[in-house]
């Protein structure tokens, strides 16, 4: 399916993609503190969104 080389790019391209992301969200870390102080809240209803959707769907095949 693929071949090593593909493999190894997706590898290293997966941890510098990990690593620019922490030092950027370090880097910013005041800037979200500052303004995005209910944004847990917005995440806690989406994920309850979509466990709420997987019940009626499994609750609805019965």
């Amino acid at each position: 399916m693929f071949s090593t080389g593909q493999w190894i790019f997706a590898a290293l391209f997966l941890i510098s993609f990990i690593i620019i992301m922490i030092f950027s969200y370090r880097k910013d870390i005041l800037i979200h503190q500052k303004f995005y102080k209910g944004s847990y809240k917005v995440l806690y209803a989406f994920i309850l969104f979509i466990f709420m959707l997987f019940m009626i769907k499994i609750f609805m095949k019965r």
